[in-house]
């Protein structure tokens, strides 16, 4: 009991000792360790910021490939062209009818045969010079069924466009995601649209023209969105290099356990392993 309490009391001396020496004991720095964990937050929201980049840049990049000539529509035939050519239409088809008549009227006497023949011989040419092949011979200008089917062509084609960007997925409905990079696509008009490609039935409701050149409107704002989301990728991909923060958690640490050896040991194990 002696000899524990005079060695309770040396330690107790070497421990006050030291502290009188001016040797003071290791402690913990809290503002370090704050520091240190307040980094790796910031690299955690880090990485997740450039998951979510990458997602959205793989998710929208079918808007690229949009064709401005083709939902632009620019060839399409206007109001003014289509009623001119229906009137040349009516044209014809009075004077064809008109031509008829007078033929039949001959056929039943009321006028004189050479008033009816006449009339079919007209009849005959106006038939003529309505097919389209004689058409192009005197004249340039599209018939009115010319302009309609191609107003038909032209729409059928703008709907296969939108059909193949929209994919299986809904290109518009994805890139609603961008107005974070561009606050227009949250604009009230687009609203439809983002519904029906929601729905995967955007193609389907483009019935005009001007359904079309709205869709072409939101990829246009789309595709400012998505340019912005590619430098905003990008910085945010250099900062992360820049801060050191590559390769990503746990490949450093399973590295250094890789090529780390066996741990030493002391020799009084190793004299315990041999007497065991």
């Amino acid at each position: 009991m002696a000899d524990g309490g005079g060695a309770a009391s040396q330690a107790g001396g070497e421990i006050a000792k030291g502290s009188r020496n001016g040797e003071p004991f290791p402690q913990r720095d809290p503002a370090a360790e704050g520091g240190a964990e307040g980094k790796e937050q910031e690299q955690i929201a880090a990485r997740a910021r450039q998951r979510h980049l990458r997602l959205l840049l793989r998710q929208c990049d079918r808007v690229m490939l949009m064709d401005f000539e083709l939902l632009a529509m620019s060839d399409w035939p206007d109001n003014f062209t289509l009623a001119a050519a229906r009137r040349n239409r009516d044209l014809w088809v009075f004077s064809a009818v008109v031509a008829a008549l007078l033929f039949l009227s001959g056929l039943t006497g009321f006028v004189p045969a050479w008033i009816a023949g006449g009339g079919f011989g007209a009849f005959v040419v106006i038939v003529l010079l309505g097919l389209p092949g004689i058409r192009r011979i005197y004249t340039s200008r599209p018939s009115y069924l010319d302009l309609i089917l191609e107003r038909r062509q032209m729409m059928q084609d703008a709907r296969k466009h939108v059909a193949h960007l929209e994919g299986k997925e809904g290109l518009a409905w994805q890139c609603a995601r961008l107005a974070e990079f561009n606050p227009v696509l949250r604009s009230p008009r687009f609203r439809q649209l983002v519904y029906l490609s929601e729905h995967r039935v955007l193609a389907r409701n483009l019935t005009r023209r001007e359904h079309v050149r709205l869709f072409l409107v939101f990829l246009l704002e789309a595709e400012k969105a998505y340019k912005l989301l590619e430098s905003s990728y990008l910085e945010e991909h250099h900062r992360t290099l820049d801060e050191g923060w590559q390769p990503g958690p746990g490949r450093a640490e399973a590295k250094g356990s890789k090529d780390s050896g066996p741990a030493d040991v002391s020799d009084d194990e190793a004299a315990a392993g041999k007497s065991a």
